[in-house]
Formats: C-alpha cells, sequence, structure tokens
C-alpha cells in the first residue's frame, strides 16, 4: 500500500501530496486562463490586469511593481505608459519621498479592476459550490500553505 503521510524529512512525497500538488497546479493553470480571458474582455494583457490588480491596494514606485510581478522594471515603466494613456492609472509623486513617482490606480482603473474580478467565472462557480464552512476551511488552508512557504 502507498503511504498517504508525508513527513517534511522523507525524501519523496507521498501520494496524498502529489495528487494535491497536480490538483493546486491545475487550480492554477485554470485561475491564469480565465483571468487571461477576463482580462481581454476588458481590452487588457494579463500584466496589465495584474499591475492594475496591484495599484488597486496600494499606489506603488516602479521598482516594488517589478518585483511583485517578477518582471524588469523596464516592462513595468511600458505597462503603466500603456494604463496610464487609457486613463486607468497615474503617476504621483511618493509622499515618503517626493523625488520617487509611484504608480496608482484611477477611479476608472480601480472600476475596470473591480468589474475583471467579478467577471472571474472559475474562481466564482467552484467555490459557490462550497458551504461556507468548506470555504472558509480552504481559506485557512491555504494561508497555512503560503506562511509555510
Amino acid at each position: 500500500m502507498v503511504s498517504t503521510t508525508s513527513t517534511p524529512d522523507s525524501p519523496h512525497p507521498d501520494a496524498l501530496s502529489l495528487e494535491v500538488v497536480e490538483l493546486i497546479g491545475e487550480v492554477v493553470a485554470r485561475f491564469h486562463e480565465d483571468y487571461e480571458e477576463a482580462a481581454a474582455e476588458h481590452a487588457l494583457t494579463g500584466a496589465q490586469a495584474r499591475l492594475l490588480s496591484l495599484l488597486c491596494l496600494e499606489p506603488l514606485p516602479m521598482r516594488r511593481l517589478a518585483q511583485r510581478l517578477k518582471c524588469e522594471p523596464s516592462n513595468v515603466t511600458g505597462i503603466v505608459d500603456r494604463l496610464e494613456a487609457r486613463g486607468l492609472v497615474e503617476r504621483q509623486p511618493d509622499p515618503a519621498d517626493r523625488r520617487v513617482k509611484v504608480a496608482a490606480a484611477t477611479s476608472e482603473g480601480r472600476a475596470v479592476a473591480r468589474s475583471l474580478r467579478e467577471s472571474l467565472r472559475f474562481a466564482r462557480e467552484p467555490l459557490a459550490g462550497l458551504s461556507e464552512g468548506e470555504r472558509v476551511a480552504l481559506r485557512d488552508a491555504l494561508r497555512g500553505m503560503l506562511g509555510a512557504a
């Protein structure tokens, strides 16, 4: 019988852990596919949508955006330029250091990001089939995994 328990110091993951990893990979792939489709419906690339979503949380300097998006600052500058041309993002002086510019979502940008989030079918439909207790348990398990990473 195949082991279904894994220990941190075992050299190989057990069958259950492998299945969970495969399922997480499938969820991530389906989420990215849905996210790209939702972004396209708003005439955005996936990178533009991700950057806009980040800026809805807080204004950020280009270097921090690049770190969060795991890309080069020059790429972020081009993405911000395109979003700024559409009125979704604006550059502002950093309140902590007026020599630095931060990118911030405009009210129109926040509305587009909210609409994009609401149009994500994959994130909404499967979760609707779970009870509140199951969603809480899933959230807590995911938080635990991210805290352990």
